[in-house]
């Protein structure tokens, strides 16, 4: 992860977490709308003192952001190598997790509510294909 993502996500977190819109972020901080959004994606690193002024409008000091965002980059060298990466996720057909999840919790060898052809998983789905292997 790349500082300017890290520092990104970080203020994204704070902002969420007080409750608060980026338009308001960026009417206090004096920054363009579209300049904060880019800055919480990561795709801009902002100068300290355009992060000090964003910093001020969210009520939290630059050494508090910093902090958490070297913890969170501490975190992630420590985790292993691929952990938490995109390309270790499976990636399941939205209406087949909603049905996993809905048959979850019946007793095994219960019927499923409504059982017939519609709550079966596909055959063709890849994940189905996948299962079966």
């Amino acid at each position: 992860m790349l500082l300017r993502e890290a520092i990104g996500s970080g203020l994204r977190r704070s902002r969420t977490a007080r409750r608060r819109t980026l338009r308001d972020i960026s009417r206090a901080a004096r920054v363009s709308l579209g300049y904060l959004s880019e800055v919480e994606r990561g795709r801009k690193e902002p100068s300290s003192e355009l992060l000090a002024s964003i910093c001020e409008a969210l009520d939290v000091t630059v050494a508090e952001l910093l902090a958490e965002v070297a913890a969170e980059m501490a975190l992630e060298q420590a985790a292993p190598a691929g952990f938490g990466t995109r390309a270790d996720e499976v990636l399941v057909p939205i209406g087949q997790r909603h049905a996993e999840l809905r048959l979850a919790g019946r007793p095994a060898g219960a019927p499923a509510v409504g059982s017939g052809a519609a709550n079966a998983p596909a055959t063709n789905s890849p994940v189905a294909s996948v299962r079966a292997a």
